[in-house]
């Protein structure tokens, strides 16, 4: 399968890229750079970020990209939504990455009032790409009130700490039938073909690139990766022999 046929769908929108691109913690300079060595087509957009002409984040987005405005900083239902709503204004884009997070500490999405702003701007004409803490009704319940895509987290955001959701991530996977992207902690790019090995269908990255020492280099191991899983996904994992050894080599007919 060619990446001209293995599409990632959301909302009705097609993409050849599997990999979305967090700028939340990118200086502006990188961002073109980081872009172009990930050759994602999706890049996300705090609202924060766009409150001076100077510091306008929408003029380092290179043309053809497609802006993800993201409701961070919202810690109720109503705050997102409004956010939202200021955010297609200002970006002209109808796609929005739902973040509804009360929790200061650890910074823990709320399932239950992110359901009820998934509910609100799907029904305004908004692509929702909530993000959860992965949960199988939660992920049912945002299907059924207009979610594009779920986005569960793989640790807690930001902590880079890897796949520390594996098996509920898993679960979503197997039994929801919108894209799951995985998003928030994951930190190294194994840890991204990993994820795509399992059947995910796309990977957020931030934090990881962020804090690289290279952040060009990274995206672009991060692109590799993501490709790799996909493709390892998509080629069907040999088998697993749990117990004993079978020899990769025939041991019968060889010459003594």
């Amino acid at each position: 399968m060619s990446e001209k046929t293995d599409l990632l769908t959301i909302g009705g929108h097609t993409f050849t890229s599997r990999f979305i691109l967090g700028s939340g913690k990118y200086s502006y300079d990188l961002i073109d750079s980081a872009i172009n060595q990930a050759k994602a087509q999706i890049i996300t957009m705090a609202l924060r970020r766009t409150d001076s002409a100077k510091e306008n984040i929408l003029n380092y987005i290179p043309e053809g990209i497609t802006i993800l405005p993201n409701t961070s900083g919202s810690t109720t239902a109503d705050e997102a939504i409004r956010t939202a709503r200021l955010a297609r204004e200002i970006s002209g884009s109808d796609f929005i990455k739902l973040e509804v997070v009360p929790d200061k500490k650890y910074l823990m999405p709320d399932n239950a009032e992110t359901i009820k702003a998934t509910e609100v701007l799907a029904n305004e004409g908004f692509i929702v790409m909530p993000y959860i803490l992965p949960d199988l009704n939660t992920a049912h319940q945002l299907v059924d009130a207009g979610a594009a895509t779920v986005m569960p987290l793989a640790a807690p955001i930001g902590t880079n700490q890897g796949l520390a959701t594996k098996a509920l991530i898993q679960i979503l996977i197997d039994e929801i039938d919108v894209p799951i992207i995985i998003d928030a902690g994951i930190g190294r790019p194994s840890e991204a073909a990993e994820a795509m090995e399992m059947g995910a269908d796309a990977i957020m990255a931030n934090t990881s690139m962020a804090t690289a020492k290279n952040i060009p280099l990274m995206a672009e191991a991060f692109r590799l990766g993501v490709e790799a899983g996909r493709k390892a996904y998509l080629a069907g994992p040999g088998r697993i022999i749990e117990r004993g050894a079978v020899a990769s080599s025939p041991l019968t007919g060889v010459s003594k």
